[in-house]
C-alpha cells in the first residue's frame, strides 16, 4: 500500500507552507505499509519556539483555505517545542531543532520511502545545521 493521492497533497501543501515560514529540514515518509492509522509523516523543525509556532499556524491556515483540511488533533501548543498536526491521512510533526535531534524521528522512519515534496521544502535540508554553525560562530568570543 502507499500513500493516497490526497495524502500526497496534503503533505505537499503543508511542505510548502513550512517552507514559506522558513522551516529547516523539510521531510517526508510513507508510512502506510508500517502504520494503520496514517499514510504520511511531515518533519520540519525551527531553531525557536516562536518559528515552530507560526510555521504550525501556516500549515494549518494553508490546508484549511486551499484544501478544506482542518487537523482533527492538536497537541503540543503550550510549550512549542514539538507541535503535532494529526489530519487522520497525514500526520504533521513541527520541531523545536533540540527536539528533531533529541528524538531523531527520521531513525525511526527511514526504512520508509520518502516522498518527493516541492523544490522551496527541499531545500531547506541541511538548514538547521547551517544555522547552528552560523550561530555557534556568531557567538564565539575573541
Amino acid at each position: 500500500m502507499t500513500a493516497t493521492d490526497r495524502s500526497v497533497e496534503l503533505i505537499n501543501a503543508a511542505a510548502q507552507a513550512a517552507a514559506d515560514k522558513l522551516a529547516h529540514d523539510i521531510i517526508a515518509y510513507d508510512v502506510s505499509d508500517v502504520l494503520s492509522i496514517t499514510d504520511a509523516f511531515l518533519l520540519a523543525s525551527a531553531p525557536n519556539d516562536r518559528q515552530v509556532k507560526s510555521i504550525v499556524d501556516e500549515i494549518e491556515e494553508r490546508l484549511n483555505k486551499d484544501l478544506g483540511a482542518k487537523p482533527v488533533r492538536r497537541e503540543g501548543d503550550r510549550e512549542a517545542r514539538w507541535v503535532l498536526l494529526d489530519y487522520v491521512d497525514i500526520v504533521v510533526h513541527v520541531q523545536h531543532s533540540e527536539e528533531r535531534v533529541f528524538y531523531a524521528l527520521e531513525r525511526l522512519w527511514k526504512d520508509c520511502p520518502q516522498l518527493e515534496l516541492p523544490a522551496d521544502a527541499e531545500a531547506t535540508r541541511g538548514k538547521a545545521e547551517e544555522y547552528a554553525q552560523a550561530q555557534g560562530a556568531g557567538g564565539e568570543l575573541s
